[in-house]
């Protein structure tokens, strides 16, 4: 029992590899029914979430509050996922918002930006020119990274996020699919209780998230949650007692603490 995260690049073969590896582990495939669940649990529109997850977030939509409930309504429901097992999960930040769970495997697949375009003109029959198809490429890649730093402040491509980094110009769909599957074989990747219960953290946080996006008196706070065994912190500036409040109602909570950020100190003065 475990959960793979996989990160990809357009053209890559992501989808393939993820998709014959859940069947190969009997383990759901999941995708774009993040986008479903999260509209199903919490009301979302679905056309709405799915332009934010296809693209960073326009200058307007980031202090827009209705912006932050959809987006921490995905990362609820792929921790929802997570928290179900035996999963392989296509993208939207599952290596930043599942680390440090020892049972999740993190994945990335990655190819030549020239490689990845010829598998598009392949697979479109020719329809599109290499050129156009460079330009797409380009601008899928951009703006992936461009939202994965928008949303959690990383950089895609950083290779500590990963557990396995593939290369799929040296490494067939087979060959990958094997060698994650040895992995996911070995006992480091087994859901234990320890990994359960960081997994519950990690949940329990996220539904925090999302109330506080929604109610109208904390919608606005910027606000930083945690969860360990039950015990919540809330951290932020200002009045938090309306964040207190409404993460004391939600199931799970035994106790909710509250901190201020810690000040980054002054910098001596140039000699």
């Amino acid at each position: 029992m475990a959960v793979v995260t996989m990160s990809s690049e357009i053209g890559s073969g992501a989808s393939e590899i993820g998709a014959a590896l859940a069947q190969r582990m009997t383990y759901r495939f999941v995708d774009r029914e993040v986008i479903s669940e999260a509209a199903r649990r919490y009301g979302l529109v679905e056309a709405k979430l799915a332009g934010l997850d296809e693209r960073k977030p326009s200058l307007f939509q980031r202090f827009d509050t209705e912006t932050r409930r959809y987006i921490v309504g995905t990362q609820a429901a792929l921790c929802a996922y997570a928290l179900e097992d035996d999963v392989v999960l296509m993208g939207r930040g599952g290596q930043w918002l599942l680390r440090g769970i020892p049972h999740v495997l993190r994945v990335r697949v990655t190819a030549p930006l020239e490689v990845r375009v010829q598998r598009l003109a392949e697979q479109g029959g020719g329809r599109q020119s290499l050129r156009r198809l460079l330009e797409l490429a380009r601008q899928d890649d951009a703006g992936r990274a461009g939202r994965t730093r928008y949303l959690y402040g990383i950089e895609i491509d950083d290779a500590s996020l990963y557990d396995v980094i593939i290369n799929t110009a040296t490494l067939t769909v087979g060959t990958a699919v094997d060698m994650l599957a040895k992995a996911l074989g070995q006992p480091e990747l087994t859901t234990t209780d320890v990994g359960r219960a960081l997994m519950q953290d990690r949940m329990l946080a996220t539904r925090i998230d999302v109330e506080l996006a929604t109610n109208p008196k904390t919608r606005k706070l910027t606000v930083k949650v945690e969860a360990q065994d039950g015990v919540v912190t809330l951290e932020g500036t200002g009045d938090l007692s309306h964040g207190e409040r409404v993460a004391r109602t939600i199931v799970g909570v035994k106790q909710v603490r509250l901190r201020a950020p810690e000040k980054t100190p002054a910098s001596p003065p140039a000699q």
